[in-house]
C-alpha cells in the first residue's frame, strides 16, 4: 500500500470513528430531552435551551474529526517525505 492510499484510509477512519460518538451522544441528548418534556411540559424552554447548547458541544467533536481528516489529506507534514520515499523505492 502506498502512502497516499494509507492517508485516504486514515482520513476515512478518522471521519467514520469521529462521527460514531457524536451520533450516539446526539441521539441520547434528544431522547433525554423528549423524555424530560414529556414528564414536565412546563420546563420545555429550559430543556430545549440546555439540549441545544449540549448538542453544539457534541457536534464540535465531529468537526474536530473533520479537521483531522482534512489535515491528513491536504496538509500532512509527512506527505513530501512519504512521496520521496516512494520515488526512492520505485527506482
Amino acid at each position: 500500500m502506498d502512502f497516499l492510499s494509507a492517508c485516504v484510509i486514515a482520513a476515512g477512519l478518522a471521519m467514520g470513528l469521529g462521527a460514531i460518538g457524536p451520533g450516539i451522544g446526539g441521539g441520547n441528548a434528544v431522547g433525554g430531552a423528549v423524555e424530560g418534556v414529556s414528564r414536565n411540559p412546563g420546563a420545555s424552554g429550559k430543556i430545549l435551551t440546555t439540549m441545544m447548547i449540549g448538542f453544539a458541544m457534541i457536534e464540535s467533536i465531529a468537526i474536530y474529526a473533520l479537521v483531522i481528516a482534512l489535515i491528513i489529506l491536504y496538509a500532512n507534514p509527512y506527505k513530501e517525505a512519504g512521496l520521496r520515499a516512494l520515488e526512492h523505492i520505485a527506482k
